[in-house]
């Protein structure tokens, strides 16, 4: 495999075009530009990204680029909310006053930075962790949506259509990390049965899915200028990922935990000792992912049996739920779906 070029110097020949071809892999790290002249193909494969947390210096670029980037898709809820029946069932959740909230996940936040300082190996480490969703390769949110309104795509990246989504926050449940986060008073539920079907819509990131279909990177990708971040197809992201940790003594995070992730992490020090310093500082909890391991959520043999026979209903609703989708309108507020999900 090829070493990632230097920004200033890679070509705009276009990584997404150069996932298909045969060869030496092309990896695209942050500030690379990327040509428009190619979208994935159906064979090309799941595009994972690295970040090297010995680089992030904790600037935030990349934490305003994802809210300039994703702005059109924030919701514009509808107040008063509707109070649901019965009141213990789901309680609103409304961030659309605090919509500059940056240390946590909220739907108008979907990247955001957690600081950790570590002893290790004799020196005082402060690491910084840019958080969003880690796009799992078997995502139990898409799986167990009873909706199905999240989805993955054949490029690896896990999306939830807020034309479709109640709200019901089933994906925030059953994801490792409770990554989604709800707004309520928007959606199709306030359509539907507003006080008795779901509470909202749940929001996470999406990788600039809009982008990448567009041959461009994410946008907390190009905006780094650290380099912190480097895209390509899975395979040689963790090929590139194994190579930094043993040539810095480092440590990895998202090969394993929940099956496998496409969001690969490398740290200078281990990812027990980041996750107990992000307790003792309280930048852990609600709206805050933890860096601990990871069973195979779909590998439990109840949320296989589960998922399987919620597949086909799952799928009759989302049907169901697009028709009322087109009736109501609510498709000119949601993002264009590329029909490249599965």
């Amino acid at each position: 495999m090829s070493e990632p070029k230097n920004p200033s110097t890679v070509s705009r020949r276009g990584f997404l075009k150069a996932l298909g071809v045969s060869g030496a892999g092309l990896l695209v790290p942050s500030g690379a530009a990327m040509a428009q002249d190619g979208t994935p193909g159906p064979d090309d494969g799941e595009l994972a990204t690295l970040l090297d947390l010995s680089k992030c210096i904790g600037c935030g670029e990349c934490v305003n680029a994802c809210r300039e980037s994703n702005a059109a898709k924030f919701p514009e809820p509808k107040k008063p909310f509707p109070d649901p029946i019965p009141s213990r069932r789901a309680k609103n959740e409304d961030w659309s006053e605090k919509r500059d909230v940056e240390d946590r996940l909220t739907p108008y936040n979907w990247l955001f930075i957690q600081t950790a300082e570590v002893e290790h190996k004799g020196e005082m480490l402060e690491i910084n962790i840019p958080r969003r969703c880690m796009h799992c390769r078997n995502p139990p949110c898409a799986n167990m949506c009873p909706f199905g309104a999240a989805n993955k795509q054949q490029n690896g990246i896990t999306r939830i259509s807020d034309k479709l989504c109640m709200g019901g926050a089933k994906c925030r449940a059953v994801c490792p990390w409770h990554i989604p986060q709800r707004q309520s008073g928007v959606g199709l539920y306030l359509h539907l049965l507003p006080r008795l079907a779901g509470n909202g819509v749940m929001y996470k990131c999406d990788r600039c899915h809009q982008l990448v279909a567009r041959g461009e990177l994410p946008a907390c990708i190009d905006v780094c200028p650290e380099n912190v971040q480097t895209i390509g197809p899975r395979a040689e992201i963790i090929e590139q990922a194994r190579k930094l940790a043993a040539e810095t003594d480092g440590y990895i995070y998202g090969l394993e935990e929940n099956g496998g992730t496409n969001t690969i992490y490398v740290s200078p020090a281990p990812f027990d000792k980041l996750d107990k310093a992000l307790g003792k500082t309280k930048s852990k909890g609600k709206g805050r992912p933890h860096l601990q391991p990871v069973k195979d959520v779909m590998a439990d043999e109840t949320n296989l049996a589960t998922a399987t026979l919620l597949a086909p209903v799952a799928g009759i609703a989302a049907g169901m739920l697009g028709v009322g989708a087109a009736l109501f309108g609510e498709e000119k507020n949601g993002p264009k779906e590329d029909g490249n999900e599965r």
